[in-house]
C-alpha cells in the first residue's frame, strides 16, 4: 500500500520547479532550431540531407547525452549530473551564437544536444524520487511543463526577432546577430536560462534515494525530515526505502537482466521509441515549413508555430492537474484515439488542398490530444517504472532509445515530406499510434498512486 504520511507540499513542489527548469531547456532547444531552418539552408546552401543533419545533429548529442545520463547520475548523483547539463547547454547557446561557420554550428549544436539528453533523463529521476506517491505524477508532470514553456519561449523569441530584424539598422555586432544572421539571436537567446539553472540548481540536496543507495543513510534520513511533515512519515519512508534496496541485488547490471525488470525496460523502450513516430516532434522542428507548405507566408507560418506552442502548454497545465486523478492509462487511450483523427484529417487537407486556416485548427486539436496524453505521460512513467538501484541506468536504456526514434524523425522528415508527400506523411503517423495504443493497454500497469516500491514489486511478481 501507499504511504499515507503527509509530505511537506511546499518543499516538494520548489525541489520538483528547480528540477523542472531542465525542461525549459530542453523544449527551447528542441524548438528553436524550427525558425532557423530556412535562414541556415539559405547562408550555408544546404540540400535536403544537409538540412536534416542540421536539424538531427543535435539529437545525436542527446543520444550520447541519454546512453550516459543513467551511469553519470547513479555514480556523480542526480544534482552534481543536472549542474553538467546547465554547463553543456550553456556552452552550446554561446557558441552557436558566436560559431564561424557551419562546421563549427553543428559541434555547438551537439553539445546543446547532450545537455538535452542529460536532464531529458535526471530531472524527471529527481522528482520522481523526492516525490510523494499521491501526487508524483504531478510533480513529474511539471518537467513535461516546463519542456513546452520552453517550446512556447523559443517559437516566441524566434517570432519576436523574425518580426523586428528590420528595424535593427547598421552592420555591427547586434545587428549581425538579430538581423543579418538572425537565426544566431534565435540560437543565443537560451543563454539566459542556462545560466539560471545552473545556479539555481545549488539551492536543492541530492535526491535521498540516491544518497542511500551509496550507503549515505544519515544524510538520506535528513532529507526525508525535510520532505515529510514528520517524524514518523520520515522514518517510514526510509524504512521501506532501505528495504526495497536491501533486497536488490548488489550489480546494477545484473538486475537489469532479472526477467521481471527487463520486461519493464523493454516495455519502457518501445513506448518511447513508438511515441516519437507519432508526428509530435516533425511539428515542433518543421513547424513553419509544414505551414509554408500549406500557402501561409512566412511571418504567418512563425505566428502559427507560437500559438502550437501556446496550446501545447496550456494543455500541458491541465494535464498536470489531472494525471494522478484520472489515471497515466486513461490519458493514453483518450488522446491518442483524437492524435489519429486529427493526423487523418492533416492528412486529408493536405491531400485536398484545403485552406491553411483549416489544416492550423487541426494542428491544435491534434497538439491538444498528444500533449494530454503521450508527451504527458511519457517521462512520468519512465521515471517511475525501475527499481531505485537501476532507475538510471534503465530509464537511460529507454530515454535511448526515445532519443533514437525523436533522430530518425528529425533527420527523415524533410524527405518523407518531399517523397510520400504530406499526405501520405501525416497518414503514417496516424498508423504508428496503434502499436502504442496496443502496449499500453496490454503490456503497461496502472503506476497511479503507488510507491515507487510498489511499482518495482509489480515487475518483480511479473517474473
Amino acid at each position: 500500500m501507499a504511504t499515507t504520511s503527509k509530505a511537506n507540499i511546499g518543499y516538494v513542489i520548489f525541489l520538483s520547479i528547480v528540477a523542472a527548469l531542465g525542461g525549459i531547456l530542453f523544449g527551447y532547444d528542441t524548438a528553436v532550431i524550427s525558425g532557423t531552418t530556412a535562414d541556415v539552408t539559405a547562408q550555408f546552401g544546404l540540400d535536403e540531407m544537409s538540412k536534416g543533419w542540421y536539424v538531427g545533429c543535435a539529437l545525436i548529442g542527446s543520444i550520447i547525452g541519454v546512453a550516459c545520463a543513467g551511469m553519470l547520475s547513479d555514480y556523480l548523483g542526480r544534482k552534481k549530473t543536472m549542474l553538467i547539463a546547465a554547463v553543456l547547454f550553456s556552452v552550446s547557446a554561446i557558441g552557436c551564437c558566436l560559431c564561424r561557420g557551419f562546421e563549427d554550428l553543428v559541434v555547438y549544436r551537439i553539445i546543446g544536444g547532450l545537455g538535452i539528453g542529460i536532464v531529458s533523463i535526471v530531472s524527471p529521476i529527481y522528482i520522481s524520487e523526492v516525490s510523494p506517491a499521491k501526487i508524483r505524477g504531478t510533480m513529474v508532470s511539471l518537467y513535461q511543463l516546463a519542456v513546452t514553456a520552453g517550446l512556447l519561449l523559443a517559437y516566441l523569441v524566434n517570432f519576436v526577432i523574425l518580426k523586428n530584424s528590420s528595424t535593427i539598422a547598421g552592420d555591427g555586432f547586434w545587428a549581425n546577430i538579430f538581423s543579418t544572421e538572425m537565426w544566431r539571436g534565435m540560437l543565443g537567446s537560451e543563454s539566459v536560462v542556462t545560466l539560471l539553472f545552473f545556479f539555481i540548481i545549488f539551492l536543492i540536496p541530492e535526491s535521498p534515494r540516491w544518497l542511500m543507495v551509496k550507503g549515505r543513510e544519515q544524510r538520506a534520513m535528513d532529507i526525508f525530515r525535510r520532505l515529510k511533515a514528520d517524524e514518523s512519515g520520515a522514518q517510514e519512508e526510509f524504512s521501506l526505502t532501505k528495504a526495497s534496496i536491501s533486497s536488490e541485488v548488489k550489480s546494477e547490471w545484473s538486475a537489469l537482466k532479472e526477467k521481471g525488470i527487463l520486461k519493464a525496460v523493454l516495455i519502457g523502450s518501445a513506448i518511447a521509441i513508438l511515441g516519437q513516430f507519432m508526428g509530435v516532434n516533425a511539428v515542433l522542428y518543421y513547424g513553419p515549413d509544414i505551414f509554408a507548405d500549406a500557402g501561409l507566408a512566412a511571418e504567418d507560418s512563425s505566428f502559427s508555430t507560437v500559438l502550437v506552442g501556446l496550446v501545447n502548454m496550456l494543455t500541458t497545465v491541465l494535464a498536470v492537474f489531472i494525471i494522478d486523478r484520472v489515471g497515466r492509462k486513461k490519458l493514453i487511450y483518450w488522446g491518442v484515439s483524437g492524435m489519429i483523427a486529427c493526423l487523418i484529417a492533416i492528412g486529408v487537407i493536405f491531400a485536398t488542398g484545403a485552406s491553411g486556416l483549416v489544416l492550423l485548427v487541426f494542428f491544435l486539436l491534434y497538439i491538444f490530444c498528444q500533449a494530454i496524453s503521450i508527451s504527458a505521460v511519457v517521462f512520468v512513467l519512465l521515471s517511475e517504472m525501475y527499481p531505485n538501484r537501476v532507475r538510471g541506468i534503465a530509464m537511460s536504456i529507454a530515454g535511448l532509445a526515445l532519443w533514437v526514434g525523436t533522430y530518425l524523425i528529425g533527420q527523415f522528415t524533410p524527405w518523407c515530406m518531399s517523397h510520400l508527400t504530406p499526405a501520405g506523411t501525416f497518414f503514417l503517423f496516424a498508423a504508428m499510434c496503434i502499436p502504442y495504443m496496443l502496449i499500453m493497454w496490454k503490456a503497461v500497469p496502472e503506476t497511479t498512486g503507488k510507491t515507487l516500491e510498489e511499482i518495482e514489486q509489480y515487475w518483480k511478481a511479473r517474473n
